[in-house]
């Protein structure tokens, strides 16, 4: 059976699952994919003049892929053929193009073929589609969950437009939801369930972005109503984590959870208690936050309860946030794991926060202060007439490439912000600035 093909089922009693049931129909009930979709976009005008190219669509399973594919098959008004590449080979295909040849012969109609999975294909069964693709009989539309890049030879890639589809928001995911316990024709209206919003709130989070999974995950707790308890129709959370059997985590990305833990996680580092802050981190990450939030306070906490006691500390973090976004779930998760740890360990110091804090509160009191002259750059032969640069000291013709000299506007002369501790390697920083200290001294 065709993909696209409409089944009938008597008395209404469709078998199909609830995630196939409640594929939208056309653009109009479409949900996600903004950037794809939205009004005067490139791939909704092709829709809608049917002037469509060929593409791959790239993205994360229960992204919408097929669904897509299925609503450009209701309105384009081409003759639209499909099959996977799991199942069909270069045999099918011959198939497909004789029956394209004739469409077009006969009825003036062009051909859409939706290869699932396109990256299953090896090359010689990519190629068998150039030509076909190259002379405009056929206008292929792929679907892949691989980087085509590495998947679809170069030949078919330049003939294709790569259209990058992104898992679905949790405003997505609910709107997807609600729809599917509203809809009498295909849903799961007729049950007449009451679904707690914290259910929902669960299945979102499970799901990841994965319509199939949230609706899959809906359905079995749907199934699991015991209706001899009377008639009672709810769906609970409980009912949620038994049908997808795990315990959800409590957590809100938005609410107030969400802080607790990313301050437990933030005060365990600055405790330095790697344990702890393994254990939050953990925790963070089994809720479903997103790892790069906490990739992004790590760095942040290098530079604040870190700093110069341990420089290093800003390019671990830094590099365990690149090499999550290199390697993603769940082995990136070792990477977050090992800055963490570091992080933890490492000797603190928030002299760089209190000192860059110093010299914020004073920029605010004391405004725009001029340069001084003898530091300001002097291009021209006006601003050198002006006496810009004049005086300047140049720190390499001194012995230790240091020699006192003022930096700071007039009214801020002999202003200090940045006080280092006697930590790590904060302790080495704070011996140079008392010898050049002692220096400045013995010279005024």
């Amino acid at each position: 059976m065709d993909l696209f093909e409409r089944r009938e089922t008597k008395n209404g009693d469709d078998p199909r699952p609830l995630a196939d049931r409640m594929r939208p129909r056309n653009l109009a009930e479409y949900v996600g994919q903004p950037h794809l979709l939205g009004e005067r976009s490139l791939l909704r005008l092709a829709i809608e003049e049917d002037r469509l190219f060929s593409m791959i669509f790239w993205g994360p399973p229960g992204s919408g892929k097929t669904t897509l594919a299925r609503v450009i098959a209701g309105e384009t008004n081409a003759n639209f053929t499909s099959f996977s590449a799991v199942l069909a080979g270069v045999k099918e295909l011959r198939a497909v193009v004789d029956e394209a040849k004739a469409q077009w012969r006969d009825h003036r109609l062009k051909t859409i073929l939706f290869v699932d999975e396109i990256h299953r294909f090896n090359k010689a069964q990519q190629d068998a589609f150039l030509p076909h693709v190259e002379n405009g009989l056929i206008t292929l539309i792929g679907a892949t969950t691989e980087n085509p890049s590495f998947e679809v030879i170069a030949p078919l890639l330049s003939r294709a437009r790569v259209i990058l589809l992104k898992p679905f928001s949790d405003d997505d995911l609910l709107l997807i939801l609600e729809r599917a316990v509203a809809d009498h024709e295909r849903g799961l209206g007729a049950l007449s369930l009451d679904v707690e919003p914290e259910a929902l709130s669960a299945i979102v989070w499970s799901a990841d972005g994965d319509a199939r999974t949230a609706l899959n995950t809906l359905e079995a707790a749907a199934s699991l109503i015991n209706t001899a308890q009377g008639n009672a129709r709810e769906v609970t959370r409980k009912l949620v984590e038994e049908a997808f059997q795990k315990k959800f985590l409590l957590y809100d990305k938005g609410g107030e959870e969400h802080y607790n833990l990313i301050s437990a996680f933030h005060k365990s580092l600055r405790g330095s208690d790697p344990d702890a802050a393994l254990y939050w981190l953990g925790r963070m990450l089994a809720a479903g936050e997103d790892p790069l939030f906490i990739a992004r306070r790590m760095v942040r906490f290098a530079s604040e309860d870190v700093g110069n006691a341990d420089p290093r500390a800003l390019m671990v973090a830094i590099s365990a946030m690149q090499a999550f976004q290199f390697i993603g779930l769940p082995e990136g998760e070792l990477a977050l794991a090992q800055a963490a740890v570091y992080l933890a360990t490492a000797s603190k110091s928030n002299a760089l926060y209190t000192g860059y804090g110093r010299v914020k509160d004073a920029i605010s009191r004391t405004g725009a202060l001029a340069v001084p002259l003898h530091i300001r750059n002097a291009p021209t032969r006006l601003m050198k007439e002006l006496d810009y640069g004049k005086g300047y000291l140049y720190a390499h013709d001194f012995e230790d490439a240091y020699v006192p000299q003022d930096y700071l506007p007039d009214p801020l002369k002999g202003q200090s912000y940045y006080s280092p501790t006697d930590r790590g390697y904060e302790k080495i920083i704070g011996e140079r600035m008392e010898q050049w200290r002692k220096q400045r001294n013995k010279r005024k």
